[in-house]
């Protein structure tokens, strides 16, 4: 049986994106964090006290996504949310002690995942490969 593989940018992007994401669920166990919401804890953490918006600029995750979320995160307690008092339209938000936990035990094994994945490019071209990730995803 012929194997069909598909070389479009977007496809292989998008699988490399599940190997990468299964990766990371497998190797961080039952914490259910997902490597999207480690890095919108990263930019709270960062960022302590950031609105919604700045982090949304900060990480380039959709509105709706971050929205959707943030609701996950302040639900299991990684997030506390507050509303500005320069502005009061808008939250703050901030890492709990059990966000910056979380944000400490997922990290390591992120960066292990991804260097994992790396491990499979020839050292002279990875960072060229991932400067050429960051200019696809700032392009828009």
């Amino acid at each position: 049986m012929a194997i069909a593989t598909d070389t479009s940018l977007l496809h292989l992007l998008h699988r490399a994106m599940q190997v990468g994401t299964e990766r990371f669920a497998r190797e961080l166990g039952d914490n259910d964090l997902t490597a999207r919401q480690l890095v919108i804890l990263k930019a709270i953490a960062a960022n302590d006290g950031a609105s919604q918006t700045a982090i949304v600029n900060l990480t380039g995750v959709d509105r709706s996504t971050l929205a959707d979320v943030v609701k996950r995160l302040l639900q299991r307690r990684l997030l506390a949310r507050r509303r500005s008092k320069a502005d009061a339209r808008a939250y703050q938000l901030t890492l709990t002690d059990d966000g910056r936990s979380a944000v400490a035990k997922a990290e390591p094994i992120l960066k292990a995942v991804e260097k994992q994945m790396l491990a499979v490019i020839p050292a002279k071209h990875r960072a060229e490969l991932m400067t050429m990730l960051d200019t696809l995803a700032t392009a828009a």
